[in-house]
């Protein structure tokens, strides 16, 4: 199982090893330097240390989560994409990708082999120009045995914790998209604006994102995407979210059930795979004294795909989804307590 496989299953709650960090100011703000041209050569700053594309690419691989969802989203369709075992179908394809590719008359790509480690020949054979890894966790070597191939992309700052709007600026620049970029992202942002207008009801509303599975129960921070982007809906993150966070705590940490009661907010989201996951967090003694139970202001995302959709989100991935989340979400608040 790959790590990004590990992370999208933590959101639903199944064993997490994955300890990220925030990215990279400094990286962000040369590709956004870059970007502002959209002509080539173009070079990005990485964590491996730069990677100078000599002209636009025509034949373009990705690896890790992201990337190809973005480039499509872009206009630019990979020779190559990874295989997605989480959310995905059986060939590895997420459905938001399968529709966008439907949508603009395109062939499936190439789907690469399910594994950890680059899969070095199947990528060779592509034949790529570039290969576009910004949100993946390559290490070291293996951005050196890819870069014999192509010029790499890697991430900026840290493995697997590429923000999804610096993600699609990365792309936009290796792609010389830069003008397409903004575009998406703006559209995006429209589109989040108008969800937010269209429901008051989450506006000054608490809210904690959670998930539980196989005994442990995990609570996502701030720095978790999936935050964000109920904060940008018009949630604020409930005060007991921080005051429980360990101080190692990344993008997520663990809670005792015996804890549960003092993790206090409006809104509760709790991430489950199946229904039966979702019930069987619900129906639990020990989440019986939460006031959001109590309440019945829990909102239960549930499938794969709903969940990967936004952990994190993609240019592809986040408006997918948007409406069947957002309505969960507004089921829940409708239901809390007036405010004051």
């Amino acid at each position: 199982m790959s790590r990004r496989s590990t992370y999208a299953l933590a959101a639903a709650a199944t064993a997490l090893a994955l300890t990220l960090s925030g990215c990279s100011a400094a990286p962000a703000d040369s590709a956004t330097d870059a970007a502002t041209s959209g002509s080539f050569p173009v070079t990005i700053d990485h964590a491996f240390g730069e990677t100078t594309i000599e002209a636009q690419p025509e034949r373009v691989v990705t690896w890790g989560w992201g990337s190809a969802d973005d480039a499509i989203a872009l206009g630019v369709v990979p020779v190559a994409i990874p295989f997605q075992a989480y959310g995905g179908d059986e060939n590895g394809v997420l459905p938001w990708i399968a529709d966008a590719l439907e949508e603009q008359g395109e062939d499936l790509p190439t789907v690469l082999p399910d594994s950890e480690e680059p899969p070095y020949e199947d990528i060779a054979e592509a034949a790529p120009d570039v290969i576009l890894a910004a949100y993946s966790g390559l290490t070291e070597e293996q951005y050196e045995l890819l870069s014999e191939i192509a010029p790499v992309v890697a991430y900026p700052g840290e493995p697997w914790a590429t923000d999804w709007r610096e993600l699609v600026t990365i792309t936009g620049t290796a792609l010389g998209k830069t003008a397409e970029a903004v575009e998406l992202l703006d559209g995006i942002d429209a589109e989040i604006a108008e969800q937010a207008a269209a429901h008051p009801e989450f506006a000054g509303r608490s809210i904690a994102l959670t998930s539980d599975s196989g005994g442990t129960f995990y609570v996502y921070t701030k720095d978790d995407p999936r935050v964000a982007f109920t904060l940008d809906l018009g949630f604020v993150s409930a005060p007991s979210v921080d005051a429980l966070a360990t101080d190692d705590a990344g993008f997520y940490y663990t809670l005792s059930y015996e804890q549960l009661d003092q993790l206090d907010s409006d809104v509760l989201v709790n991430f489950g795979t199946t229904p039966e996951e979702s019930e069987a967090f619900l129906s639990a003694a020990y989440a019986q004294p939460m006031r959001q139970v109590q309440n019945e202001t829990v909102a239960s995302p549930v499938g794969a795909a709903f969940i990967a959709a936004v952990s994190p989100p993609t240019g592809l991935s986040l408006t997918w989804g948007i409406d069947d989340y957002v309505a969960l979400l507004s089921d829940a608040a409708l239901r809390a307590d007036p405010i004051g």
